[in-house]
């Protein structure tokens, strides 16, 4: 791939709503079930992980070829919706992820796929941070993106790794035990970069069971003092993601979950702004896929008016519409297997725009 010349350079992202040039979309290919499910027990609703393990055949096995074909199809097709807007769209490289791997100190028998460029990724400005991520099975899948990366590099761009997190066993805790709320502790550093979302110079945060305070610390002062990083309450024990919670959409405008964010602790500064209360959501056709049922609130932004949106998610579609977006259909319950939506699904490289404070 070649860096693409521009006033901007070749990664340039600020925001969640700023015109759309350039994304990165994940692949299923080659994907795997989690062998390690530590985090994965936690973050899905009782006894479904072990449901969702008896259909996929368990840990480490590839994902059946029909879960695959299905989702791989209505990739292609968001791709082809994307590409018929004029975004450049970036492909991963192929991984074989149902190999094993290790540390001086752990194995897993399996990684995941890399279906969701969102999760390990932050794209701030200029930056491409990559995430400490804390779950084990998802230690390399960073390799996917490194051609990619490399070639922003080249043309300019900053590229930058969080310290490697040592995922030892004192990093994990069993929600509720040793005044934890979820399943990691402050052992060291770890967050899934999914867990934020940006608008200008605020950032807004959750902690959850893939990230911890101390990993927000590490972004903060990484970012310095010309970002704020705010943190939010997710009342949902099993938390995972800031973006089926708190979607921004445009300057004064964050698509909300209802049933998660908690209202009474948000920061003074979204006062001002609208929270669009997404309404509820029509069950999922397979209600095993692992994603929240809130998956919906999971859109993509192509500027400030046009949104993608799951095809079925009829009664959001129709709110979203009648806040004054442009919702753009497209059919995508079938990546849903793969744990993710839109905005999970892909990594902004370029929107066009600059940085600004959105609150004063």
């Amino acid at each position: 791939m070649k860096p693409l010349a521009g006033p901007l350079g070749p990664v340039n992202s600020h925001n969640e709503w700023d015109p759309l040039e350039e994304v990165i979309v994940g692949a299923v290919d080659g994907a795997a079930f989690p062998a390690w499910d530590v985090i994965n027990r936690h973050t899905t609703p009782p006894g479904m992980w072990a449901e969702m393990t008896r259909r996929y055949g368990g840990g480490g096995r590839p994902y059946p070829a029909e879960y695959i074909d299905a989702a791989r199809e209505q990739l292609e097709g968001f791709v082809a919706l994307l590409e018929s807007f004029g975004v450049i769209v970036r492909r991963v490289d192929p991984q074989a992820h149902a190999r094993p791997f290790a540390s001086p100190d752990w194995s897993v028998t399996s990684g995941f796929c890399a279906a969701n460029p969102r999760d390990p990724f932050l794209v701030v400005g200029d930056e491409i941070i990559e995430a400490p991520m804390a779950d084990r099975s998802r230690a390399y899948e960073a390799w996917a993106y490194r051609s990619l990366f490399k070639a922003y590099f080249a043309g300019g761009a900053r590229w930058t790794a969080a310290p490697r997190p040592q995922l030892l066993d004192a990093l994990y805790a069993e929600p509720g035990s040793q005044g934890n709320r979820f399943a990691i502790t402050e052992f060291e550093p770890v967050f899934d970069a999914a867990d934020f979302v940006r608008c200008g110079r605020d950032i807004f945060c959750q902690l959850s069971n893939v990230t911890n305070a101390a990993g927000v610390a590490w972004l903060q002062r990484h970012l310095g003092e010309r970002y704020r990083v705010h943190t939010l309450r997710n009342t949902c024990s099993e938390a995972i993601h800031i973006d089926t919670t708190f979607m921004p959409l445009a300057p004064g405008k964050v698509l909300v979950n209802p049933e998660y964010l908690d209202f009474d602790s948000l920061p003074d500064i979204l006062a001002g702004w609208d929270l669009l209360v997404a309404p509820e959501p029509p069950p999922l056709s397979d209600p095993l896929c692992g994603v929240s049922e809130w998956a919906g609130v999971n859109v993509l932004m192509l500027d400030p008016k046009r949104v993608i949106v799951e095809a079925g998610q009829t009664p959001l579609i129709d709110a979203l519409a009648g806040w004054g977006f442009e919702p753009i259909p497209c059919p995508f319950e079938h990546y849903y297997p793969f744990l993710g939506s839109f905005h999970c699904a892909t990594l902004d490289i370029r929107r066009r725009g600059e940085l600004l404070s959105y609150f004063g």
